[in-house]
């Protein structure tokens, strides 16, 4: 199976739409986007379609394996098989959808899709490669019921464009819509913290499974988005592992088997809030504080188109590219992210990763042009700059924040 280079364009495609409805509330005086909150946002989802470059291949032949050696049935592709995927893709969904809200271990890689505090476009991007993951398992009874891999992989391309467009507040109610299909105005319910609609309207194109099960409430008073305990981070690596910690810890505390397995397995609501306090004050201690300087958005928006154009040219490629190549633009890729993250955070120790970035494109130059100068060049480089990295970082910092303190 190649890679299909066409899925590149949903990064611009999607961006488009971003941006219009960025201009749209901003036409209509609405205010539904925060700059820190939307690059939070884009960045974790520059990182899960990233990550997606190196796991949709193998998921395809995990269903193909399946599909293979142990489905129960042989179903072709027709007008009623087509329909039933649908439904049964549609029905899975909801149960891990569900599932990922009720169980800690589930809850730990679907959390980071309730961080943002704004619901729009750029809120549906966050999605993390570990929740890619265990969606895959739960779609494994696809195969296993009989349906082929590639209608699979078709069908979940086109069923994976829906919740995009329903991550909005720029959209009310839709009348007749709203009786059958996951409208803006149901998932803005479940993207909340008001108390009434937690755990609400998990459908992902049909909402006839939320009235069935039990789970449906109408949108009647304006949400409050995000966490019941608001993260108040923009960290790349805290919105991706504060949780897993939180677990962690209470695991270490659990005493005997069941309270361990409670932990895990249990509900969110059992875990202690005090965990993650606890774990801010460690992890999270050396912040500072200083006003940001125009600059300083600006390099965020440069970084980030860059990781984007990063990205399309992997997807598009990728077919082409050495496996070299890509693992050099993918780790240059997920350094930025980090460090845009760590900027937004004022974070100490950004400099370093700026060195980390200078490092892996020295070592892709030396590496693609084997050259005795070139090598000593390169090494030459990052020796100087080690040497005045402490004004250099002083110098850098100066430009991103109005106030530097020694």
């Amino acid at each position: 199976m190649a890679h299909p280079s066409y899925l590149a364009f949903a990064v611009p495609l999607f961006l488009f739409f971003m941006g219009l409805e960025y201009w749209y509330s901003k036409r209509k005086g609405k205010n539904f986007f925060q700059f820190a909150e939307s690059v939070a946002n884009i960045n974790v989802g520059i990182a899960e379609r990233l990550m997606d470059v190196f796991t949709m291949i193998p998921f395809f032949y995990f269903f193909q394996y399946i599909h293979t050696n142990y489905a129960m049935f042989d179903l072709k592709a027709n007008a009623f098989t087509w329909v039933a995927l649908f439904l049964l893709t549609d029905l899975v969904w909801y149960w891990y959808h569900r599932l990922a809200h009720e169980i800690n271990i589930l809850w730990a890689a679907h959390i980071v899709h309730h961080q943002s505090e704004d619901f729009n476009y750029t809120a549906s991007a966050r999605i993390t490669v570990f929740q890619a993951a265990i969606r895959c398992g739960f779609w494994a009874v696809l195969p296993l019921i009989g349906f082929p891999a590639p209608m699979i992989s078709v069908l979940l391309l086109i069923h994976g464009l829906y919740p995009f467009f329903i991550h909005t507040q720029t959209i009310g109610k839709l009348g007749w819509a709203e009786y059958i299909f996951v409208t803006p105005s149901h998932h803005r319910v479940h993207h909340s913290s008001n108390p009434q609609y937690l755990d609400k309207n998990y459908g992902d194109v049909l909402i006839l499974w939320d009235k069935i099960f039990g789970t449906f409430v109408e949108e009647k008073e304006q949400p409050v988005y995000g966490l019941t305990k608001p993260l108040n981070s923009h960290s790349f690596l805290w919105q991706h592992f504060h949780y897993p910690l939180e677990l962690y810890v209470a695991f270490k505390r659990a005493k005997g088997f069941k309270a361990k397995w409670t932990v895990l397995f249990g509900s969110p609501e059992g875990i202690d809030p005090r965990i993650r306090t606890h774990l801010e004050k460690f992890f999270l201690k050396k912040r500072q504080f200083f006003q940001p300087t125009k600059a300083h958005r600006q390099y965020i928006g440069i970084q980030t188109t860059i990781s984007l154009v990063l990205l399309f040219v992997v997807i598009y490629f990728y077919g082409s590219l050495s496996s070299l190549q890509t693992s050099f633009i993918s780790v240059f890729i997920l350094i930025s992210l980090i460090n845009t993250g760590a900027i937004l955070e004022q974070r100490s120790w950004i400099f370093y990763l700026e060195y980390a970035r200078l490092s892996v494109c020295l070592l892709w130059v030396c590496c693609y042009y084997p050259n005795l100068l070139l090598g000593i060049s390169a090494a030459t480089i990052l020796v100087i700059f080690l040497y005045y990295f402490r004004p250099m970082e002083k110098r850098y910092k100066k430009i991103l924040y109005q106030e530097i303190h020694s």
